[in-house]
């Protein structure tokens, strides 16, 4: 659902979100790019999932995915909806 809405995330991001842990997230990530429904890239050091465009059933995947979205609470609803990623400031200290 993460991805659906953002169109892309990584694993720590989406643990956050769904306050969970860490490990059951890359292991599925990594099954779902193994079954050839994700693919990823690296941005840096973070490993990028994003929707595979060839995969045969994306549009049923998605309609399915925005079926599901419509019956969560607006609040939440919102939150995944809502990307809050700025730039970092030019010389920022780390």
């Amino acid at each position: 659902m993460f991805l659906f809405t953002r169109k892309e995330g990584y694993a720590r991001e989406i643990a956050r979100f769904f306050a969970t842990d860490l490990d059951p997230i890359q292991k599925q990530l990594d099954k779902l790019e193994l079954g050839g429904v994700l693919v990823s890239r690296m941005a840096g050091r973070t490993r990028l999932y994003t929707f595979n465009p060839r995969y045969p059933f994306l549009r049923e995947l998605q309609s399915l995915l925005e079926r599901g979205l419509s019956f969560y609470p607006p609040k939440q609803r919102e939150s995944l909806v809502m990307v809050r990623r700025r730039p970092r400031r030019r010389g920022k200290p780390l």
